[in-house]
């Protein structure tokens, strides 16, 4: 039955050390940046964009808004900052709004995973390292984070880390990890890994890649990932494929889809420390991520406040919904402790009521 998310207090998980963790002193609320991040230069009206220096490798970010509570926005796979030009300028005049290229998409740094372990580089180790370090270095307040698809686990992960920086998770369309090598069958396992290992150690890999990053095939696969065809652009099919003809992304891509291990969502939330809570919000006609099974492994965990339907909307709700989903990200900042820089009755967008009432709400 359709309900609508408890507000007074938010359930938290049970935590278990992850392996890659290890206990971190508190932070004050004010936190000093480490290092300075270089000249921002405005791109749109009310949106900065600018590069920090994480670990010697130049990444990329947006911000909006100077005021009241912090927000990061992390991509999902092959997405970068420009996946959220329609929620960073919005979410900016009520927060403080950050989206960021994660290392080895957009236009961050490549750095080659060629004679580097297997899956070394690009994982959710390092994601959600790169968040948590950027919260601490560029934003200097804790922050929330919401996330789409694979950017899920790199915010879970930040969350894990550092609980004292990241004070929600928000989930939209979490990958389910179906390659993951727990969720294939065991006839499966070879077959896969072998193919992976074609893809990515011989030429066959660049040249499917080559395939794939042409606008007509990006435009096709962003057709089958939306629900409303309408909402892929020339802009969107620009925003996706330029970085990924950047130096280095060929290789990027191949590791990544070669990543059948590292952590699954359940796990991690399984893991989520106390005082982070976790809202999932899902494109119910998502054609990749499958809403019932994600329902089935991931909203019955302490941690999780709400689960949150949009029906019809597709793999990538921020882009394809962002009149549904901008209000849905204010309204979890706010009842996840957050304040709003003008008055809670101010409607985020003309026409569009906080909390949609076509959104259906099951925790």
């Amino acid at each position: 039955m359709a309900h609508k998310a408890p507000a007074p207090q938010v359930r938290t998980c049970s935590q278990r050390p992850l392996p890659f963790t290890r206990a971190r002193p508190h932070f004050r609320r004010r936190l000093a940046p480490r290092c300075r991040a270089a000249a921002v230069s405005e791109v749109k009206p009310g949106v900065y964009e600018g590069f920090w220096n994480w670990k010697g490798h130049k990444i990329r970010y947006q911000r909006s808004g100077d005021s009241a509570e912090a927000v990061l926005l992390v991509h999902g796979f092959g997405g970068n900052c420009d996946h959220w030009r329609k929620n960073t300028p919005v979410l900016g005049q009520k927060f403080r709004t950050y989206a960021i290229d994660l290392l080895g998409y957009g236009y961050s740094d490549k750095p080659t995973p060629r004679g580097a372990p297997a899956n070394s580089i690009y994982n959710f180790d390092t994601w959600g390292q790169q968040s948590v370090d950027f919260i601490q270095d560029v934003i200097g307040t804790p922050a929330h984070i919401s996330t789409n698809s694979v950017g899920g686990l790199a915010g879970l992960t930040a969350g894990i880390l550092r609980p004292d920086l990241v004070k929600s998770v928000q989930l939209i369309n979490i990958s389910l990890r179906g390659l993951h090598v727990e969720r294939q069958q065991p006839w499966q396992r070879p077959l896969v890994a072998a193919l992976q290992r074609v893809l990515k150690e011989t030429p066959l890999g660049a040249a499917f890649f080559g395939s794939v990053a042409t606008p007509r095939t990006v435009k096709n696969i962003l057709c089958q990932a939306y629900a409303n065809d309408t909402a892929v652009t020339d802009e969107l099919v620009d925003c996706i494929l330029k970085p990924g003809l950047q130096p280095g992304a060929v290789d990027v891509f191949l590791d990544f889809i070669s990543y059948s291990g590292g952590p699954l969502p359940e796990r991690l939330l399984e893991q989520m420390p106390p005082g982070v809570p976790v809202s999932i919000l899902w494109g119910a006609d998502d054609p990749w991520e499958d809403m019932k099974e994600g329902r089935r492994l991931f909203a019955h965990w302490p941690c999780v406040t709400e689960f949150v339907e949009l029906p019809g909307v597709g793999h990538c709700p921020q882009d394809e919904a962002p009149h549904l989903v901008n209000p849905l990200i204010e309204a979890f900042v706010l009842s996840s402790g957050g304040s709003s820089s003008s008055s809670d009755g101010e409607q985020q967008q003309a026409g569009q009521p906080p909390t949609p009432a076509h959104a259906q709400q099951q925790a």
